[in-house]
């Protein structure tokens, strides 16, 4: 059951995230609200991750100032890095 609440709630976390970070990041990504809240889900994920092994940050929980400002920050970093790639993916279409 708790284990079902973490990913609930790591959810929760991620699709808050990557609006967040939509907002944040400059110029038109393409994809939309379904391209950018699983990135925002996945950059949440990998926000986390990193804190706990760089900072040595435990799950500090849903409402932890921690949780929070990795997540958007892992948001932001997987928002930038797909926006590289896709604008890359696309002048390539454009040039063919």
């Amino acid at each position: 059951m708790l284990f079902e609440l973490a990913w609930l709630s790591w959810l929760v976390v991620g699709l808050v995230a990557g609006a967040v970070a939509k907002l944040v990041v400059p110029g038109r990504r393409g994809g939309g609200f379904w391209v950018t809240m699983p990135l925002g889900v996945l950059g949440a994920m990998l926000g986390g991750a990193l804190a706990g092994l760089v900072f040595r940050v435990e799950d500090a929980g849903f409402t932890s100032l921690w949780t929070w400002l990795s997540a958007i920050l892992g948001a932001l970093v997987v928002l930038v890095v797909w926006g590289a790639l896709s604008t890359r993916r696309g002048a390539r279409a454009v040039r063919k």
